[in-house]
């Protein structure tokens, strides 16, 4: 790479990010390379990747994770850094045509086919349904506007306005943890407090102690930290549960190099080098940071109505206890294999178990090498983190799904596959993505210690190659942005991967405000 690129001021710029010389030269050189996508073999389906529970075995999973999880150290990990604003896209858009919303005309637009006029129309008549209500007519009032009078009337601009923009509730500025989703008798709670509420039916501890870590951005940490302050007395009451709540950010080192469309690195108008966040990705990293050897990875927007939290519990139970089921034998292995003392008939069980219980491909040539080499290839192949992935059937939803994978080396492996990673101009790619039956709903739960209970270090288990190349913006100007391999994709591409189908009711994501209106977000 020709250092000349850039210039001593960019150097020091690059070194304050807590980045180095050589990460931007790698960078720069991804942006030249094609795009790294994955080489598909077949979606993983029922029965071929992706596991069955019968109703005998879901009872001994759960009491399995029942008897066996107090005796861990768990803890929920929730991503919950991502900005509202996505959820409130057509409110934004009509508001920013600063003429009056009214529902008549837009009824009107909504008859006549207009998909965002529908939609508007939906949060309209719905309106007195979600649990932020109460918190919109106090503001509204203390700007001597009654909420009932305007809903009446159809008059919906101060309504959004308020509900939107910093002079009222500010939905529209807010990450998503921080917005009243649910609606109870004894008040709402935001999508951070719905998290609390989970945690204390499966992550608490022989004491009662629940941890849970949330990945905010610096701008939100007080407002969250605001907010576990009033309510943890009232939760840890009523759950009969001690909550410690850990908060951490993206780091800056994490950041990642924009470049033009000549693959230049991208300057702003002061001739600074441009940074962006990289990507979910990133945040193994934080992950990598937590103490504990059972983590669950959940969003922040997946969440129910208390009615409808037992078949999440349920359901997180099974998911843990074939995590302990698994690593349990994981580990029983590894420590004969450690020996150096295993016969060949130990061998063949354990070449078994490889690839009929976790799902991975030993190549021909390992099966006739002598025995040490046969027991190192397996210490490589057991030691490593562990994760249990629920997955439902698709239902349409946009986002990734299981797919076996062949690697450089050609062997296949059970991987979580984004679109993006798939080459959009390649018939036999886009006909096996096409032919998934499952989809990914970000329901994980990780076994992140090994079997002589220290901690791995899980940027060792990461597919640098697995990264998202996206077009982007700046000033005007276009630019491409890098984002590192995605947590739940190339993050964990190295490591042990387990697929079980879950039932769709576990599976509620809230990507547009009026999805609040579904039954599962509503008091029934």
């Amino acid at each position: 790479m020709d250092k000349n690129i850039f210039t001593d001021q960019d150097v020091r710029q690059i070194e304050e990010h807590g980045l180095t010389l050589e990460e931007m030269n790698r960078q720069l050189e991804i942006f030249k390379m094609p795009l790294p996508y994955l080489d598909l073999h077949r979606p993983c389906t029922a029965g071929d990747g992706i596991n069955l529970i019968d109703p005998k075995k879901m009872q001994a999973l759960i009491e399995t994770y029942e008897r066996e999880a107090p005796k861990h150290s768990c803890l929920k990990f929730v991503p919950a850094s991502g900005a509202a604003s996505r959820m409130f896209k057509v409110l934004l858009s009509f508001l920013n045509r600063e003429k009056e919303i009214i529902r008549e005309p837009i009824a009107v637009e909504a008859d006549e086919g207009k998909k965002d006029a529908r939609d508007l129309l939906t949060f309209m008549d719905g309106a007195r349904q979600f649990a932020f209500l109460e918190d919109l007519k106090s503001v509204l009032s203390r700007n001597d506007l009654d909420i009932d009078t305007l809903l009446e009337k159809g008059q919906f601009t101060e309504i959004i306005r308020f509900l939107l923009n910093e002079s009222g509730l500010n939905y529209a500025g807010l990450p998503k943890g921080l917005l009243k989703f649910h609606g109870y008798p004894e008040g709402s709670r935001t999508a951070f407090e719905e998290h609390l509420v989970e945690a204390a039916s499966y992550v608490a501890d022989r004491n009662r102690g629940c941890r849970l870590h949330f990945t905010v951005s610096k701008e939100h940490l007080g407002e969250f930290e605001g907010l576990l302050e009033r309510v943890r007395p009232v939760y840890e009451q009523n759950y009969h549960a001690i909550f410690t709540v850990t908060f951490s950010m993206q780091k800056k080192s994490t950041d990642t190099l924009a470049v033009d469309l000549e693959n230049m690195p991208f300057r702003q108008k002061d001739g600074k080098i441009l940074f962006r966040p990289g990507g979910h990705g990133a945040l193994i990293e934080n992950l990598n940071d937590l103490k504990g050897d059972i983590i669950f990875v959940k969003n922040i927007d997946n969440i129910v109505q208390d009615r409808l939290k037992p078949e999440t519990f349920k359901w997180k139970k099974i998911l843990g206890g074939y995590l302990i089921d698994i690593q349990s034998k994981v580990f029983s292995f590894l420590k004969e294999l450690s020996s150096g003392v295993s016969d060949d008939a130990f061998l063949a069980r354990v070449m078994a178990f490889v690839k009929d219980e976790l799902c991975l491909t030993v190549p021909v040539s390992k099966e006739k090498v002598p025995a040490d080499e046969k027991r190192t290839f397996l210490m490589e192949t057991l030691n490593r983190p562990i994760r249990v992935c629920g997955m439902v059937k698709n239902v349409g939803e946009p986002g990734g799904g299981p797919f076996w994978v062949r690697d450089r080396s050609g062997e296949n492996s059970p991987q979580i596959v984004e679109m993006a990673q798939v080459d959009p101009d390649s018939e036999v790619h886009q006909d096996i993505l096409s032919a998934s039956t499952h989809f990914n709903p970000v329901d994980l739960v990780c076994g992140v210690s090994d079997f002589e209970g220290r901690p791995f270090d899980l940027r060792k288990y990461v597919d640098p190659g697995a990264v998202f190349i996206a077009q982007k913006s700046k000033d005007g100007k276009d630019l491409k942005a890098l984002e590192h391999p995605g947590l739940w994709n190339g993050a964990m591409a190295r490591w042990i991967t387990i697929f079980v189908e879950v039932p769709i009711i576990t599976f509620n994501p809230v990507k547009t405000v009026n999805d609040l209106l579904r039954k599962e977000h509503q008091a029934g």
